[in-house]
């Protein structure tokens, strides 16, 4: 999440430019509905707990234009009918002049048609970015700044497979149950179509499931040499821990949650690659140092990384 794109927010709704629910005197006030617990919360929970803690310094040097930032946030567990009644309350009751998602896209429709039936706009951080903000016409209400994207990422994801591959590609794909998860593979698969890549196997996982054995057998049994999934990070690399234990020795490539440096640490297999378009701590970048200290600060009680 970019600092500054949340202060353009602000400063827009400010100047009357995007819908306002509250007056000159009053806090600008911020709902988030995120999956703060549940099945999705390690990927949507750290996000949105660094996001308070930037409220929190940015109302210590005194708010936006004077005004401090009442930020309400409300775990929708990554369900959509939760997601669907926060962001009534949070727009019909508590005004919100910005309305913030972080969960599974799962819960996009139901958000999505509360905010464009209210005129509020709703900014996508720390989640995938739906089709509607994509070019070359996206929603004029809808917003999305966040390290992933399926149009970008996977033409990157299937190309790097084909050039790090020394055989023939007999590829099996991971995606959830998920819209834009459901997106990912099914551009993977047309994309490799186009590469020479064969699909043996594509598996979507509910995000319920306790054991990953099951589809991971299957996935074996189609004999691919590779292995990519597209999907929430539990589902990600437990599929792939799960195809270790079957005796698969195939090379594995997923989309690098935020969780992703302390997993690669914990599995400790060459055979687990990520691709992200963040930096891994491990750089030691001067603004991975300002986080650090920030993080530090403000008690955050997830890694820093």
């Amino acid at each position: 999440m970019r600092a500054s794109a949340f202060l353009k927010f602000a400063a827009l709704c400010a100047a009357g430019l995007l819908p306002v629910g509250a007056s000159a005197q009053d806090a600008y006030t911020v709902g988030v509905t995120a999956a703060m617990t549940g099945p999705a919360s390690a990927t949507q929970a750290p996000v949105i707990e660094m996001l308070r803690i930037y409220v929190d310094r940015l109302n210590a040097k005194g708010g936006i234009n004077g005004h401090r930032i009442n930020l309400l946030i409300e775990d929708d567990q990554a369900e959509p009918s939760k997601a669907a009644a926060n962001a009534t309350k949070l727009i019909r009751q508590d005004n919100v002049m910005l309305l913030i998602e972080s969960s599974l896209s799962s819960t996009y429709g139901p958000v999505i048609a509360e905010a464009r039936r209210a005129k509020v706009p709703l900014w996508f951080a720390g989640a995938v970015c739906p089709k509607e903000t994509h070019p070359p016409k996206p929603d004029p209400m809808l917003f999305c700044s966040t390290g992933f994207d399926f149009g970008y990422d996977i033409p990157v994801a299937v190309e790097a497979i084909k050039d790090a591959a020394k055989e023939p590609v007999k590829i099996a794909m991971i995606g959830m149950p998920i819209p834009i998860s459901r997106i990912g593979v099914e551009n993977a698969q047309k994309q490799g179509e186009k590469l020479g890549i064969k699909t043996v196997d594509v598996e979507f996982i509910p995000p319920t499931a306790a054991d990953y054995t099951p589809f991971a057998t299957k996935i074996k049994e189609a004999d691919p040499n590779w292995g990519f999934a597209y999907a929430p990070w539990p589902t990600e690399v437990r599929t792939f821990e799960a195809l270790r234990r079957l005796g698969w020795t195939g090379t594995y490539l997923c989309w690098g949650h935020i969780q992703a440096e302390e997993e690669l640490k914990r599995v400790a297999d060459g055979g687990l690659n990520v691709f992200s378009a963040n930096a891994l701590f491990q750089d030691n970048l001067p603004v991975q140092q300002e986080i650090r200290e920030v993080a530090a600060q403000g008690k955050y009680s997830y890694p820093v990384t």
